[in-house]
């Protein structure tokens, strides 16, 4: 028993001296850990500072509007918390302004689902205000409140909104078109829409073309199926025209001038494009230029223009980015559509890139081919339909001939169609080449509004997540 207790007298002995050294050497190895946790926050610190410095850089690139210097592998991936997201886009055009509303539902392909668009347009051209930009904020708000009318309040929020300006805003001196931009963004970011960094500014020209194509050609099913080959889009605006067209042929993608051919992705495709924009040779434009006008120049008191596309008794007046010029036809010697398709030769001729392979693709036209198509009782006025390059010509020199016989209410007619003939000639268009015009496909609007909408909505919530 005594033994036992010596025992375990010893052993306790013996464990409290262990304790004590435990509690001794726990100081120690505390200490010695201290170091690694040290170093291991300050490197936590300096990666949370490098990542806040960079991130907002990284932002920035996404922010400018050319989509030729973007990273557009997230194009049309749009992302949103909800099953049904919407997307507002402004057209601001030369002639007018319009609101294109866009509602989309999510497909498991990556692709969205256009299921409606709400489309409104106002006149004038946002352009027509650049000396008082506040005379252009009631036409705005009025468009805003169509989007509140068509969008669940919910979704106000997290709805894009954008406006681009195009040629209208492009042929502007600097300063005027920087104030109208700057009013337009005050109106939005009152409004309770989302808004980044490039919701508002003037849209480049290609970008323009590349945007319309991507509308055409999602809604007539080409970019979702590989069976169906891609439409060309032909534009032909107030103050630029576009063309815009997938090069099957190689030599087109070797062979074209620098800055023609652009590349980029979408919905998990990757496309190159021929693709340019002419500024200066829209409709309006090339009037004032056929006519011996100066874009932006007024006239002097008492100048008139003298024009070899009106008969020389007839006088009339043409506005354009709001100056007024006295117009007076021309005596000639020879039949008017002869003269007229003259002069628009030596104005146009050798100013636009032919292409080899337009003649083995097909192509829509929009805009004023297809206005000028309507008021030539070419095509049906709502449904559009589809007419050859010859139409055209046949058309314009029906009407130059009419002109001549008198003037009528259309005085510019016989020259738009004259126009539209030598453009897509000197497109390389052939006579019998067959185009289709149409202002909607599947009831939707096709403008470029749609193929922007899917860029910019892509951007601007990868921007807001």
């Amino acid at each position: 028993m005594a033994g036992r207790r010596e025992e375990g007298e010893c052993g306790r002995r013996n464990r409290a001296a262990q304790s004590n050294s435990n509690r001794e050497k726990k100081p120690l190895i505390m200490k010695i850990g201290r170091l690694p946790c040290v170093l291991l926050f300050v490197l936590c610190v300096v990666l949370f500072i490098t990542y806040i410095k960079w991130k907002p850089r990284k932002e920035q690139a996404l922010d400018s509007s050319d989509l030729q210097s973007k990273d557009t592998n997230d194009i049309g991936r749009l992302s949103s918390k909800n099953e049904i997201f919407y997307g507002i886009m402004f057209d601001a055009g030369s002639t007018g302004t319009r609101i294109h509303v866009y509602q989309f539902s999510r497909t498991p392909s990556g692709a969205p689902n256009l299921d409606h668009e709400e489309f409104r347009a106002l006149k004038p051209g946002l352009s027509s205000y650049a000396d008082n930009p506040l005379k252009c904020a009631p036409g705005i708000n009025e468009l805003l409140d169509i989007a509140k009318k068509e969008i669940p309040q919910n979704l106000w929020a997290s709805t894009p909104l954008v406006l681009k300006a195009t040629a209208g805003l492009r042929l502007l001196p600097g300063e005027k078109a920087q104030k109208l931009l700057d009013m337009v963004r005050e109106l939005f970011k009152a409004s309770p829409f989302l808004i980044g960094k490039d919701s508002v500014s003037i849209m480049n020209g290609t970008d323009e073309g590349i945007f319309a194509w991507i509308t055409v050609n999602f809604l007539t099913g080409s970019l979702t199926s590989h069976e169906k080959k891609h439409s060309g889009m032909l534009d032909l605006g107030g103050g630029s025209t576009q063309i815009t067209f997938y090069p099957y042929s190689k030599n087109t993608l070797t062979s074209s001038p620098p800055g023609y051919i652009t590349e980029f992705e979408l919905f998990h495709n990757t496309y190159s494009l021929y693709s340019h924009s002419y500024l200066g040779y829209g409709l309006m434009s090339a009037r004032l230029a056929i006519m011996g006008g100066e874009e932006g120049k007024a006239l002097k008191e008492g100048e008139e223009l003298v024009t070899s596309c009106l008969t020389p008794e007839h006088k009339t007046e043409f506005k354009h980015a709001e100056i007024t010029y006295k117009i007076k036809g021309q005596k000639n010697d020879e039949p008017l559509y002869v003269s007229c398709y003259k002069r628009v030769l030596a104005v146009l001729g050798g100013k636009v890139e032919r292409s080899k392979e337009i003649p083995n693709l097909f192509f829509y036209a929009f805009s004023y081919y297809y206005d000028r198509a309507v008021d030539a009782h070419l095509i049906d006025p709502e449904l559009g339909g589809s007419l050859k390059v010859k139409d055209f010509d046949m058309a314009a020199k029906k009407e130059c001939k009419l002109i001549e016989e008198a003037p009528g209410e259309k005085p510019f007619l016989c020259m738009d169609l004259t126009y539209i003939t030598v453009l897509l000639q000197e497109s390389g268009f052939p006579v019998e080449k067959e185009l289709k015009l149409a202002k909607k496909i599947n009831d939707v609007e096709t403008s470029w509004a749609l193929g922007a909408t899917f860029y910019y909505t892509s951007i601007m919530n990868k921007q807001h997540l």
